[in-house]
């Protein structure tokens, strides 16, 4: 894509990020950002920006752990966090209530989005009480989403593909490519989804 903030390109005359917030918002009691570097360059979403709590760059779990130290200062009501890829601007409305569904008739904490057959290992449930285990596993280490989570016994939660006029696509489908933002865009013109 060029460097930068993926999330922060143009989709449909708006950061591709504002269609992320706008879908995943009225799901969750409070959203926040997590990012290394600069928080001001996300300023005008209004949101808490947070960054890694580990060094190193240590991938996704590193934002996770970041996202339920958050939650445990700020919402200790709070049993899970949910978290999404900021460059999946179809994000389903109904996300993280299919996510916590899927947790709800198992013993398992840990639920991953699934479509098409294939995890997606950033779209998911995090059991805040797993902070310290997820730590420890990111000082030993581990940087796999999918080796860590499945020592929990993550479950998938299954999502259908989504139709928007003739075209069906993926609901997690991400921009990584600046063609792949123009099919976004014109995936967007075509229905208010």
């Amino acid at each position: 894509m060029g460097g930068g903030d993926k999330g922060l390109r143009d989709l449909a005359g708006r950061p591709m990020l504002a269609h992320v917030i706008d879908r995943l918002a009225p799901q969750v009691g409070r959203l926040v950002l997590n990012a290394n570097g600069e928080p001001e360059r996300f300023s005008a979403f209004g949101l808490p920006v947070v960054p890694d709590t580990v060094g190193g760059f240590a991938g996704p779990l590193a934002g996770v752990l970041a996202g339920m130290r958050w939650a445990i200062a700020n919402e200790p009501q709070a049993r899970w966090i949910a978290t999404a890829p900021g460059d999946a601007p179809l994000l389903p409305i109904d996300f993280v209530e299919r996510l916590i569904g899927a947790v709800a008739d198992s013993d398992r904490s840990i639920a991953l989005a699934q479509s098409g057959g294939r995890l997606h290992p950033v779209a998911g449930l995090w059991p805040v009480a797993l902070a310290d285990d997820l730590e420890a596993a990111l000082t030993a280490g581990v940087r796999k989403v999918l080796d860590w989570a499945d020592r929990h016994g993550a479950v998938p939660a299954p999502f259908a593909s989504v139709r928007i006029g003739a075209i069906t696509v993926d609901p997690f489908l991400n921009a990584n490519t600046p063609e792949d933002l123009e099919t976004l865009s014109a995936l967007l013109a075509k229905a208010a989804i």
